[in-house]
């Protein structure tokens, strides 16, 4: 892991400048500051070899073994606690990631037991170990949330924040492309220096950093918790990507305009279905290999 590595680089006094910069504005400087101090009062008391030696020779052997147990044993309890706290700082900083890959979901429960399904190719990063004193998630693709009554975390993406208290929602945040949809409760979203608050039945849609008009909900839980890809007027390269999200294959696009716009809903259980859909609305042909689907236009030009 990148922290242990930046610890022990530190610790050998083997950091550049720079890094050590960097490394002094981490969350985590402050705690390895306090156990590396710590560790230094960890010093047996001194051991005079001649002094020792004499008194050696003028006890019984059993009083001897006892005073060098003694100081090793000192020495050992030493080290033992100075492992023990780094085990433990460890633990508090270490992360756990949470993944489903292409055409498959993950669902799992946080440590305040709210409940979190990610969708294909998707994942939740968060402290475990030390949830209580920091309620913070970071996702990278899309996932639904049931959080528990009266708790209430962060959702970080690379698109905004969203916060919630016991709700409902899904979050979406693929590459430009940034969605919240809420579904019981109240959350707050903050993007590009903007915050809204979202209710039962409201969402927004982000695209390029400017919100779109988004579609209204009229279920209780998103589209692709029921096999289904909701799109509202997305490009058809997107469109492309979330089917081979879904199914977990490649699609070529060749002579054909991706900057094209899809509303509209695809099955995610139904291959055939999917492609004659988009086939069908965009007038593609349709050609498939061992290894993937190819789309092109009839007249073979750019549409």
């Amino acid at each position: 892991m990148k922290e242990n590595h930046n610890l022990g680089k530190w610790l050998a006094g083997e950091m550049t400048a720079i890094e050590l910069e960097a490394f002094k504005k981490s969350s985590e400087y402050s705690t390895y500051t306090k156990i590396k101090d710590f560790s230094g009062q960890l010093t047996p008391p001194s051991f005079d070899i001649d002094a020792t030696y004499q008194k050696v020779l003028r006890s019984k052997k059993g009083t001897t073994v006892f005073l060098l147990q003694n100081n090793w044993l000192w020495k050992i309890a030493a080290v033992f606690t100075l492992f023990i706290g780094i085990g433990l700082l460890y633990s508090n900083l270490s992360s756990t990631t949470q993944m489903a890959e292409a055409g498959a979901r993950n669902s799992f429960l946080l440590p305040d037991h709210s409940q979190v399904v990610l969708n294909s190719v998707s994942e939740l990063t968060y402290k475990k170990s030390n949830w209580d004193n920091n309620r913070e998630c970071k996702l990278l693709g899309e996932a639904f949330f049931k959080v528990a009554k009266g708790k209430t975390f962060d959702i970080k993406t690379t698109s905004g924040t969203v916060t919630v208290v016991g709700t409902q929602f899904n979050v979406k945040s693929r590459k430009n492309r940034f969605e919240v949809e809420c579904y019981e409760g109240k959350v707050k979203v903050q993007f590009d220096g903007k915050m809204i608050f979202l209710t039962k039945g409201q969402n927004i849609v982000v695209q390029n950093g400017k919100q779109i008009d988004a579609l209204k909900l009229n279920q209780s839980q998103p589209n692709w918790m029921n096999r289904e890809m909701k799109f509202n007027s997305e490009n058809l390269v997107d469109v492309v990507a979330e089917i081979e999200r879904q199914y977990n294959i490649t699609v070529e696009l060749k002579t054909i305009s991706t900057d094209q716009k899809f509303t509209g809903i695809l099955p995610t259980d139904n291959i055939d279905i999917a492609m004659k859909i988009i086939s069908t609305t965009y007038h593609l042909e349709q050609t498939k290999t061992d290894k993937k689907l190819i789309l092109q236009s009839n007249d073979n030009k750019s549409l």
